[in-house]
């Protein structure tokens, strides 16, 4: 009797390889979320926005740049930092090699927001067309990229341009279709770097967002004073700041971040936040208040800075790391 085919044969020809691009653009779920339209704020289109602004937000937090110029029009968004630039010789490696860049040394970027580098290949690969541009020392050294393929790599030249990176991107329409940037949504993530990086000037449009109170600034803009019961606390400490105040609002509202990332699902830093306000109203008055109604209608924010962070995924919307947990990790908790 013949034996009947297995149209499911698994053998050596089921093993495919793809190399970088193809996988980002095979499976850009693990890269950025979802794909969406931009109608939603944590569509892809905003998550490759983030993506090159949190590199210049890493610069700024190793202390290199005191503003990002960042220009979105319906398909086009440039953003141009002044801080160390790219090494000329890796401009090309930095955007297109999957396990290439700095923040695997944590002499470099200590406390950065970027997970591996993988940010702007994923950015790269899914741009219908992607430049980079680094301005370094005197000389400027660019790549031209479509859809992460390379398109143009010509040697360095000479420049008078203050050191930084320059990226230019156009979504790729074929993955983000019928896409469009919704500018209230960028309004927002701009103020959030803002709030989160006292003292930095983000120039987006042609509007100014700086802060310089951070959270006390943030819970400022989102409250209104004469619904506050008390003026906001507002504390700083070695990589950590918190600022609170309670509201009329039924519930709690918090905002978190962790390295300048907006961690909208929370995490252990958030949980170690809450308990350690419960701890402190305990100890104060020294009353075993249900936690509660300690903490009903708070509105609170907590920015923490750590070195090689563990979110739950590239989106970082949500902090895993067991060092700042309450059972793990005592300092957000103790700070409080």
């Amino acid at each position: 009797m013949a034996k009947t085919p297995d149209v499911f044969e698994y053998n050596e020809s089921s093993i495919k390889s793809l190399d970088w691009r193809e996988h980002i653009r095979l499976r850009p779920g693990m890269y950025i979320g979802k794909l969406g339209d931009g109608s939603a704020k944590d569509d892809g289109i905003y998550v490759l926005v983030k993506e090159v602004v949190d590199n210049c937000i890493d610069e700024h937090m190793m202390g290199y740049g005191k503003t990002i110029d960042i220009t979105i029009t319906d398909s086009k968004v440039t953003v141009r930092d002044y801080g160390r630039g790219i090494p000329l010789g890796k401009v090309v490696d930095v955007v297109s090699k999957i396990n290439t860049g700095a923040k695997y040394d944590s002499g470099a970027f200590q406390k950065s927001v970027g997970l591996n580098g993988v940010g702007t290949k994923a950015v790269n690969a899914l741009s219908n067309y992607f430049k980079v541009q680094a301005f370094r020392d005197g000389q400027t050294k660019l790549a031209e990229f479509k859809k992460g393929v390379l398109t143009a790599d010509p040697k360095p030249t000479k420049s008078d341009e203050k050191n930084g990176t320059l990226v230019v991107f156009e979504p790729d329409n074929a993955m983000f279709k019928n896409y469009h940037f919704i500018p209230e949504y960028l309004d927002d993530l701009m103020w959030n770097y803002a709030f989160l990086n006292a003292g930095l000037t983000i120039n987006y449009n042609g509007n100014k967002f700086f802060s310089k109170d951070g959270l006390l600034d943030l819970l400022k803009q989102k409250t209104e004073p004469e619904e506050l019961r008390y003026p906001i606390i507002h504390f700083k400490g070695n990589d950590i700041e918190v600022a609170l105040t309670h509201g009329n609002q039924y519930g709690e509202e918090y905002y978190s971040f962790v390295n300048g990332q907006n961690t909208t699902q929370g995490g252990t830093h958030l949980a170690a936040f809450r308990e350690g306000i419960v701890k402190a109203v305990r100890d104060f008055y020294k009353k075993d208040f249900d936690a509660a109604d300690i903490r009903a209608s708070i509105i609170g924010a907590v920015a923490i800075r750590v070195q090689e962070p563990v979110f739950e995924s590239q989106t970082k919307t949500k902090l895993g790391s067991i060092s700042t947990a309450p059972e793990g990790g005592v300092t957000i908790k103790n700070f409080v």
